[in-house]
């Protein structure tokens, strides 16, 4: 029976892997402005907190299929780590990417550190369950898999560059651009615009795909995915670096996760950055918050 149940696992995972040949693997960079947009942050392998979010925004009904029609989704990273329903997660990301596309909306999801390190090897905030639950990932066995207890070896094999959750991953973008709206889970400081906006997507992506070494921005402490500048309490120096971060990509806001909002969602820098971790996840107990982007600015729910 325990067979049987793995194996029919192991067939929904696959199907999933391969019904994506209709969307572009390729993260967009820069989107044209929409008329409804909807923002929310890190979920950490909570999925009644990703359900929660969705549903909040008008994304999915009661069964977790797409109704927001032409409404446009972004998740600025963090649905890895420190809870045990990842996989289900990125499941429900796939699923519902094309159920959005379908129906003239989209999900646009963004790696944060956490994803960025499980790709790296670094396991550290991986619960118990999160183990588990990639068990059943199908690997061949090799000296890298082999320094790893049997039952930790499917998630490593999931998550290491070429695996297939981090070809998963490889379709999220590091940073994204809708209209002059910026995301990323950290903030992107004036250096990170030198090195290049696209070069962080594209060498993100050939990377988790297996196909590159990995982007020399994320030996940074402040990379992309880390950086606090603007979302701890920021000083003038800090708004006067996302100012010409801003000016530069064309851009009038960033939104950003990663570090959370005591008292909730929060806007710093004269609202030219919002700060949308509210530690919703049950690991940290907060509450469920997201934000509406529309032509007429930008609404906490």
């Amino acid at each position: 029976m325990v067979r049987r149940i793995l194996t029919t696992q192991l067939l929904l995972a696959l199907v999933i892997l391969t019904a994506q040949p209709a969307l572009s693997m390729e993260p967009p960079t820069r989107l044209p402005a929409v008329d409804r947009l909807a923002a929310m942050a890190d979920w950490h392998g909570d999925l009644d907190a990703a359900r929660h979010s969705l549903r909040l925004a008008g994304a999915i009904d009661e069964h977790d299929h797409w109704i927001g029609g032409d409404l446009v989704v972004v998740q600025t990273g963090d649905q890895l780590d420190r809870g045990d329903q990842e996989r289900a997660i990125l499941d429900l990301i796939q699923k519902l990417r094309v159920e959005a596309t379908e129906a003239g909306g989209a999900l646009h999801v963004l790696c944060g550190n956490h994803e960025i390190m499980n790709a790296q090897g670094d396991f550290r905030y991986v619960t118990d369950g999160g183990w588990q639950d990639f068990a059943d990932i199908p690997y061949v066995l090799d000296e890298e898999l082999a320094a790893y207890p049997e039952e930790q070896r499917g998630r490593v094999a999931a998550f290491r560059p070429g695996g297939p959750y981090a070809t998963m991953l490889a379709e999220q973008p590091v940073a994204l651009i809708i209209g002059r709206d910026l995301f990323v889970h950290g903030g992107l400081r004036p250096s990170h615009v030198e090195y290049g906006f696209d070069r962080v997507n594209r060498e993100t992506r050939a990377w988790l795909l297996g196909q590159g070494t990995e982007p020399a921005i994320f030996e940074e402490k402040g990379s992309p995915i880390w950086a606090r500048d603007y979302s701890d309490a920021p000083d003038q120096d800090d708004c006067t670096n996302l100012a010409s971060v801003l000016e530069a990509l064309d851009c009038d806001r960033m939104f950003v996760g990663h570090t959370i909002q005591d008292e909730g969602i929060a806007p710093w820098c004269s609202n030219q950055v919002w700060c949308l971790d509210t530690g919703a996840s049950a690991h940290y107990g907060g509450s469920v918050q997201i934000v509406e982007i529309t032509p007429g600015g930008v609404t906490v729910r």
